[in-house]
């Protein structure tokens, strides 16, 4: 009996961390880390600000969970539906594509989260700093192996320069992302994946597998 009631405490308790990051996320993506309190999270969602604290007890260690739940949406929202393509240029392309869809449908409240904190706290030290240099280093070398892949498969120009390609290509989205958040609209998104597929065509060993540019005959 004892365990069934720690074990129904211990699931409680689960339940509340995820939902008080599950808003979390969003406010950060919006307002920054730095943006976040537990007594905040507590007040708006209805919680306990007991509850909330024994929780995570610091607000560096919601800042740093937050993080963690973010990675979590974003490989569902990005790396899952690129590792679901072969590997290849097509790959290449889907994570692009996966990346400007999570971006535009504003899976975070204020377009991408690591965008938008990573510039938050890029100056800083600490362990927040940190597990944010983290992911950014994560993502880039992700790109960088997707695009490496379909070099191998010769399904891009044997001398590409793989970092310097995904360079761009996290810029061109990053830029649309900017753009979007910024003035609240679209166009970016197009803009960006022409850029993009332009830039992929002029490296491909055969264009034709890859969508035609938009607006180019």
């Amino acid at each position: 009996m004892g365990g069934a009631r720690l074990d129904g405490r211990v699931e409680r308790g689960n339940q509340t961390r995820q939902l008080v990051l599950g808003r979390a996320v969003h406010v950060a993506s919006t307002e920054g880390l730095e943006g976040l309190s537990l007594g905040r999270l507590a007040t708006e969602l209805k919680l306990s600000k007991s509850g909330v604290f024994a929780l995570f007890g610091s607000k560096e260690e919601l800042q740093l969970a937050t993080v963690r739940a973010a990675v979590t949406v974003f490989v569902e929202h990005v790396l899952t539906p690129t590792r679901a393509a072969p590997p290849g240029l097509g790959r290449v392309w889907r994570m692009c594509e996966s990346w400007l869809s999570y971006s535009q449908r504003r899976v975070f409240s204020g377009g991408c989260f690591f965008y938008a904190t990573i510039a938050e706290f890029d100056s800083r030290e600490g362990k927040v700093h940190d597990a944010l240099a983290s992911t950014q280093t994560g993502w880039v070398t992700f790109v960088e192996e997707t695009v490496e892949e379909a070099r191998v498969r010769g399904e891009l120009a044997a001398d590409t320069d793989v970092s310097q390609l995904a360079f761009e290509l996290i810029a061109f989205m990053e830029l649309a992302n900017a753009e979007s958040v910024l003035h609240s609209n679209n166009p970016g998104y197009t803009k960006a994946a022409r850029a993009i597929l332009g830039r992929l065509h002029a490296a491909a060993t055969d264009p034709s597998t890859l969508p035609a540019i938009p607006g180019r005959k």
